[in-house]
């Protein structure tokens, strides 16, 4: 028998069905519905965990996130910039892709707390949240500079009101409004069956993985090693921060492997948006052909062994 949660096998089988060029997608509208159940489910979860323990985000903390969301861009800009001799354009891209954060990331690795029965701060969908956009933000200004020409308030409308961070609080919202009385009716499909919910979703990231892995031919050593490394020390960074500002065990945990994970669904649209001419082939190809399975396939364990030894000290 296989060591592999079966989620996983399910990417394993999204990218095997890729590589064949088997005709495996699932409708638009089915990838829609899976993904906005993962994210309404993962807000109800943290909103009813935060009812139950009736807590807030600590100010301190707060201010941590943000840092950390805008400082990891600058070391990503400049190992690309000058290690991988990318444009200003394309370097300040990636800063802004592994700056922000993978909530399909995050989703397997809610998947993983729970079957492990490892608690962490119930907050910890705000931590996505808060992460996603200052990232953002520090690789628009890395690629323009702070005199810029971007337009920055319609850009600032798309980031905050994007889909993925709507669903994210909305569920938050409601979970918290409603609490674990309110939500049990709606618990069975979205608590009970956020495993099959999320393997679907795999499944469907491993058939887009797949595709991009033909954008390595350019730049192919730098962005294998970059997308291989660069998680590593972002869980690092963010495993030190967790434990400097007195997080849990797991929350450490979360918080290394969100600092680890690269954004694929909000970063390539701001960035299409306010750089245009950066190549969304690299920045896209290292972080969901890459990094993606990298961090799923063996950087969670990591990241947990990791937390473990931090949080030791």
């Amino acid at each position: 028998m296989s060591s592999l949660d079966p989620v996983i096998l399910f990417f394993l089988l999204g990218a095997c069905a890729g590589l064949a060029k088997a005709e495996l997608r699932l409708p638009a509208s089915i990838y829609d519905f899976v993904s906005t159940l993962l994210l309404l489910a993962i807000g109800l979860k943290g909103g009813v965990e935060l009812a139950r323990a009736g807590e807030g985000i600590p100010p301190v903390e707060l201010a941590a996130l943000l840092a950390l969301g805008f400082g990891l861009p600058i070391p990503v800009f400049l190992v690309a910039r000058y290690l991988g001799r990318l444009t200003r354009a394309d370097a300040a891209s990636l800063g802004a892709h592994y700056g922000s954060v993978s909530v399909g990331t995050f989703a397997v690795l809610i998947g993983h707390l729970a079957a492990q029965g490892i608690p962490y701060e119930a907050r910890a969908p705000v931590w996505v949240v808060v992460l996603e956009v200052p990232a953002i933000l520090a690789g628009i200004v890395l690629a323009r500079g702070f005199g810029g020409d971007v337009a920055w308030k319609p850009l600032l409308r798309e980031l905050l009101l994007g889909r993925s961070i709507v669903l994210l609080l909305g569920g938050l919202a409601i979970g918290w409004i409603s609490g674990p009385d309110g939500t049990a009716a709606i618990q069975p499909l979205f608590f009970g069956l956020f495993k099959g919910i999320l393997a679907l979703f795999l499944l469907e990231m491993g058939l887009i993985a797949a595709t991009q892995l033909g954008a390595l031919k350019q730049n192919a050593v730098f962005l294998v090693l970059f997308g291989v490394l660069m998680p590593l020390f972002g869980a690092t960074v963010g495993a030190l921060l967790g434990r400097a500002i007195g997080l849990s065990p797991g929350g450490i945990f979360v918080l290394a492997t969100l600092a680890a994970s690269a954004s694929y669904i909000a970063a390539p649209t701001a960035m299409r948006t306010a750089v245009p001419e950066a190549n969304p082939a690299l920045s896209l190809t290292a972080s969901l052909a890459v990094t993606f399975p990298f961090n799923i396939l063996v950087g969670i364990p990591i990241y947990h062994r990791l937390a473990t030894l931090v949080a030791s000290f």
